[in-house]
């Protein structure tokens, strides 16, 4: 029903005549010191392209790559990291592929289930609509700063802690409410992913710069040019997309920081909108940001105000 022509976060295919199976893949780099807190954090930004697509993990497969030179416990651990990472997701491992490489990585292919009913795309945002952010901005330039040693785990704990976290409550917030469309935002960054809603939708954003929650310690660091090179790629990217008509507090490079294992995006109707942050905060979602709304107008343009 949904594969790759709209860039959606999972491919939705049928499977009964009201329900539906999703699959998805991710896996990448440590992005982390701790193996553990590593496979937590992908396991986490593998399932949440289930969740961003309003559904419920069900299986999920390891895919890992790893030098034989650092001895099998530390894989032992990232794979520990990720199992319980999908058992707090209600889910469960049932195999996956490990091979010999020279750098580590690891992620997951995640097998869910959605009722169509449900099924939440990336390509139905409306004019009106409210666009609402569930994790601060930030991660891949603290992780950055990490690899180079200008800081440590401790120094960047809580965006660690955040991007180990499921997206699952604010998920549940959003299909009990009924929202118009949602995505998750990682690699691509905020404006790359929402480039894609825009154009798959026929709509234009705009963006309140001011409105962005950043991560501590993120916004001077890219004040000193301190951003990863996937900043620069998603820049170029949405190069002929985005529109900036104001200079904010906020460095316009946060906006194209590739997320680990960021938030949700969610594009609802303004008259859900305080019912979605109300039950956001219920369910304990911390960041619960509106960070601008959908116009009509030249479709896949985004304004930076």
């Amino acid at each position: 029903m949904i594969g790759f022509e709209t860039s959606d976060d999972a491919a939705v295919y049928k499977i009964a005549e009201n329900t539906a199976l999703l699959q998805t893949v991710d896996f990448f780099p440590p992005v982390v010191d701790s193996p553990y807190i590593f496979g937590q954090i992908a396991a986490a930004n593998a399932l949440s392209d289930i969740y961003a697509m309003g559904g419920k993990p069900l299986t999920a497969m390891n895919l890992a790559a790893f030098p034989c030179g650092l001895g099998l416990g530390l894989l032992g651990e990232i794979l520990h990291g990720g199992r319980d990472k999908v058992k707090e997701a209600g889910a469960v491992i049932v195999g996956g592929h490990t091979i010999q490489d020279n750098e580590p990585k690891y992620g997951l292919s995640v097998t869910g289930i959605v009722d169509l009913d449900k099924v939440v795309t990336i390509s139905n945002a409306k004019p009106g609509d409210v666009l609402i952010l569930t994790k601060p901005l930030g991660i891949g330039i603290l992780t950055t700063a990490l690899k180079n040693s200008k800081l440590s785990e401790e120094d960047i704990m809580p965006a660690i802690e955040s991007a180990a976290a499921l997206n699952k409550n604010a998920a549940e917030a959003m299909v009990e409410v009924g929202v118009n469309a949602c995505t998750d935002i990682t690699g691509f960054g905020l404006l790359g992913h929402l480039k894609e809603m825009v154009d798959a939708s026929g709509v234009k954003a705009v963006i309140n710069l001011d409105s962005i929650p950043v991560w501590d310690g993120a916004i001077e660091l890219a004040k000193l040019g301190a951003i990863p090179g996937g900043a620069r790629s998603n820049r170029a990217y949405v190069a002929d997309s985005v529109v900036f008509m104001a200079d904010g507090k906020i460095p316009d490079d946060v906006l194209f920081d590739p997320q680990t294992s960021g938030g949700l995006l969610i594009s609802v109707s303004s008259e859900k909108c305080d019912i979605l942050l109300s039950l956001l905060e219920l369910k304990g979602v911390e960041t619960r940001a509106v960070v601008g709304h959908v116009e009509e107008g030249p479709a896949g343009v985004i304004e930076v105000v």
